[in-house]
Formats: structure tokens, C-alpha cells, sequence
């Protein structure tokens, strides 16, 4: 096993900071570039020598390419992970979400590192697929200023792996929910921002009639296909979906909430945001064949854990 470290952009975050943790429970050296804008240093274990933290933005290319340095593969995970926030700022969230990436690769083309891992986003797909399983041929339509930059992310580490002989391992993610993830913040995923207003007995928002359906992954089932992409010999070419083709209304959601609660605060429903999609579940056949799935964190077991009542 090489002693080079691992680099994780937005490794602070939620889903960057369980990856770290599984890398350094396998006793790997990992180094994680974070602006802690959505990130916490809370969530990283750093009296433990094998992480290192550099504070900084993947839009500044000295920077990544300095992070970068020693460095034999990158999970880059770094984005403003809002649709909302890319329609009231497409220029501001570009920086990070497109332009961060083709930082990253940059980065790794000069300095001969192959691997990286991507988080892309179903939204690409926009509303296609409306009411079936999205498969990754699915025609894609971005709606919003953060799909297009995943979008167009994709096909510049496509172009780098076919230039440069980059090994981008790419994941359109669907929902994943877990513990950290932040419902303060307005960036948060539905299910954190649910239970911490059922927690606190405060009126619960649905924006749309509740009938919108999600396909919900947990984090530690994406955490181990995330290792496997990481650091296998080969890589899978081309996006693969993350999602179990399972479609779980919002209403549905809050049901389970209720039911662990004993009851839920009022619940009241708003317009539609812009860009929000109806319909959202995964084909996961790819999936499926590619990687070895664990047996699915079922959706109740993973909010008990995310409430900590497990």
C-alpha cells in the first residue's frame, strides 16, 4: 500500500468527512483541502497524525495544485451542493462547482496523478425520466446553473481522461442522508432539515404537495462503494448512478419521521422551488455490476442513526 496520501476536497463536509474517516481506519495518510464554508473541522479526527487539513478553495488553481503535491489519487467532492443557491448565484457557485474541478485536473495532469473520484449529481437529468427509473443513458437536461456545472464537469474529466490518461471513477449521487449532515444550513438535505424540526417541535415546511419522490442512499452504504472506486486497480469508464430504485415520497418521509417521534409538529405546504425536480430514482443496474454493494441501510435504521436513537 503506497504511503502517499490521499487528497479529499471538501473533505470537512459531510460526505468527504465519512470517506476520511474510512481511509484512516485503513490506516491510510489523507490530506483534505476545505474552505469550511459548509464543512466543519468538528468532523474531522485531526489529533490523528495521518490527516492533514490545508484551509483553502478549489478555485484557487496554486492552491489545489500546492494540496495536490506527493498526493497518488483525489476524491473531489468540494461544491456548493445547493440548487438554490447556484440559481441566486450561478457565478459565485461556478467558481467552485465547475471551475474547481478543471482545477483539480490540471492539477493532476501536471503532477502525473491518475485517479480521481467525482461527485456528480442525478440532477443533470433534469426532469427526464419523469415517473421511471433514470438510467445513465437517460437523455440529459440541466435546470439549474449547479446541474450544468456537474454536466459539464463530467465531460471535462472525460476529456482528460482521453487527453491525459486521468482515471476519473464518476458518481451521479441521488439523495444520501446520514449523520453531519447540517440542517442549519440552507444547503442541507431535506431528510436533516426534517428531523431537526421534528426534534424541536417546530412547523415543518414542504415546498410542493409532498408527492415528489427521492431515491435515499445512506452514507455508510456510499462510503464503501466510494473506497472501491478509489482503490482499485482498474476504474469503471463513464458516470454511474448512486441510488437503490427506490422512490420514497416526501410524505412518505415525513411518516417515518412521525413515527419515530410519536407524532410530528404542523406540517404546511409551499410553492414549488425553481429548478426542483419531481420525480427523482435510480436505475442502478451499473451499479450493481460494477462495484460490491452492501445490503441496504433501510431508510428507518438510517434516520435512527441519524437522530442517534440506534
Amino acid at each position: 500500500m503506497s504511503e502517499a496520501p490521499i487528497l479529499v476536497t471538501g473533505g470537512a463536509g459531510f460526505i468527504g468527512s465519512h470517506l476520511v474517516d474510512a481511509l484512516l481506519a485503513q490506516g491510510r495518510s489523507v490530506r483534505v483541502l476545505d474552505n469550511l464554508s459548509m464543512g466543519k473541522r468538528a468532523n474531522l479526527a485531526l489529533d490523528n497524525p495521518s490527516l492533514q487539513l490545508v484551509e483553502g478553495d478549489v478555485a484557487d488553481a496554486a492552491l489545489v495544485a500546492e494540496a495536490l503535491a506527493g498526493c497518488q489519487a483525489v476524491a473531489h467532492l468540494a461544491a456548493v451542493a445547493s440548487v438554490q443557491a447556484s440559481v441566486d448565484d450561478p457565478v459565485g457557485t461556478h467558481q467552485s462547482n465547475f471551475i474547481g474541478t478543471l482545477n483539480v485536473c490540471e492539477a493532476m495532469r501536471q503532477q502525473g496523478v491518475r485517479r480521481v473520484l467525482f461527485a456528480s449529481s442525478a440532477a443533470v437529468y433534469g426532469n427526464n425520466g419523469e415517473g421511471q427509473a433514470i438510467d445513465e443513458n437517460t437523455p440529459k437536461a440541466p435546470l439549474t446553473p449547479y446541474a450544468a456545472d456537474k454536466l459539464a464537469s463530467e465531460h471535462y474529466l472525460d476529456f482528460y481522461r482521453r487527453q491525459h490518461g486521468l482515471e476519473p471513477a464518476i458518481f451521479r449521487f441521488f439523495n444520501v442522508f446520514g449523520p453531519r449532515q447540517d440542517p442549519s444550513s440552507p444547503y442541507s438535505g431535506v431528510i436533516s432539515i426534517f428531523t431537526q424540526r421534528a426534534q424541536q417541535g417546530l412547523p415543518i415546511s414542504v415546498f410542493g404537495d409532498g408527492q415528489q419522490t427521492r431515491d435515499f442512499f445512506y452514507i455508510a452504504d456510499l462510503v464503501e462503494v466510494l473506497l472501491q472506486a478509489l482503490l482499485a486497480p482498474g476504474v469503471v469508464e463513464g458516470a454511474v448512478n448512486v441510488g437503490w430504485n427506490q422512490a420514497v415520497s416526501l410524505n412518505q418521509l415525513l411518516a417515518e419521521i412521525g413515527n419515530l417521534f410519536g407524532g410530528l409538529p404542523p406540517v404546511s405546504h409551499q410553492t414549488p422551488r425553481p429548478g426542483d425536480i419531481r420525480h427523482s430514482r435510480a436505475d442502478n443496474q451499473r451499479l450493481q455490476a460494477c462495484y460490491r454493494l452492501p445490503a441496504p441501510t433501510p431508510l428507518r435504521d438510517g434516520l435512527r442513526q441519524l437522530l442517534g436513537l440506534a
